[in-house]
């Protein structure tokens, strides 16, 4: 297939990426600094620069493609949420998607289908009851950037594509969000997130991957499909599974009241959750290699 990626240089793009060219797919990989992700893609993928808030020289890259993959976005959890950054938060995600949308409207050869991120904080802060595709949004500010995240690249769909919206879980891998998570158990300080009791939607980065792959291909899949592994364990039992793999106590708690006031509304991603039922994943026929906690933990920290 020929895979036009925006976002292709981040945690969860790179892998994509390898994973494409490991595979034998050609892909144009759209960034703010072309000449950069050339040097990290190492020949696996073709840099092309792009300025996600206009069209230009870029949006020929879509002509004739297959596909496009939409991870394009400033991280979440990388600073807390002033007004500042949370309208950063949107206009990355908002900017990237409408220039994509519009150049595939542009193109003579259009794609056949989008897959689009977004996330499982769609659902908002929903601790109770499982939180499959067709469960209501949330009223949270992650929630409503969620939607408006999706209605973006949902316009693609009245110009024939198949559209995607991958809303993933937390994604674990030897890098990204787990590389943040690690660092208190080295230091001997780990322990649950508030009660703990908080359902922890996460996925490990070779099934986010796969089940991406799985989208472009599968034309049983569109919509909204939760990217998150079958088994949904709450925080303090995902706590535990971690300290087992490194081999590390987990008796430090954090207080709730310490993470809201050093995380501001940040925190309630954390100490809410969502429980996220990758039902139509499941029901497509995808088969998840890591499905329990416990083995993805294990693949990530082997003994």
């Amino acid at each position: 297939m020929n895979i036009v990626a925006a976002g292709g240089t981040g945690f969860l793009g790179g892998a994509l990426v390898a994973a494409l060219a490991a595979r034998g797919d050609e892909t144009v990989v759209l960034t703010r600094d072309a000449d950069r992700a050339a040097a990290r893609l190492g020949g696996r993928a073709r840099a092309v620069a792009w300025d996600a808030r206009s069209s230009g020289e870029w949006a020929k890259s879509l002509e004739g493609a297959d596909a496009v993959v939409n991870l394009a976005g400033t991280g979440v959890a990388d600073a807390r949420w002033t007004p500042p950054r949370k309208i950063a938060l949107v206009k990355s995600r908002l900017d990237a998607t409408r220039a994509l949308v519009a150049a595939i409207s542009q193109a003579a050869a259009r794609p056949k289908v989008l897959v689009s991120a977004s996330a499982v904080g769609w659902y908002g802060e929903s601790p109770e009851g499982d939180a499959p595709e067709t469960a209501p949004q949330g009223r949270d500010f992650l929630a409503a950037l969620c939607g408006q995240w999706e209605r973006e690249a949902s316009a693609a769909e009245p110009l024939g594509l198949r559209v995607v919206l991958a809303r993933v879980g937390v994604v674990l891998g030897r890098g990204g969000a787990l590389a943040r998570m690690e660092l208190p158990f080295k230091l001997g300080l780990g322990g649950r997130l508030g009660s703990g009791r908080q359902p922890f939607p996460w996925i490990h980065v070779d099934d986010a991957v796969g089940a991406i792959l799985f989208a472009l291909e599968s034309e049983k899949l569109s919509g909204p499909v939760n990217l998150a592994a079958p088994e949904l364990p709450t925080n303090a039992q995902f706590t535990k599974s971690l300290a087992r793999a490194l081999r590390r106590p987990a008796f430090l708690p954090a207080p709730a009241f310490a993470l809201r006031l050093l995380l501001g509304e940040m925190a309630g991603m954390l100490l809410g959750g969502q429980r996220a039922v990758p039902r139509k994943l499941l029901d497509a026929g995808y088969a998840f290699r890591f499905p329990t906690a416990d083995a993805a933990l294990a693949a990530l920290y082997p003994r």
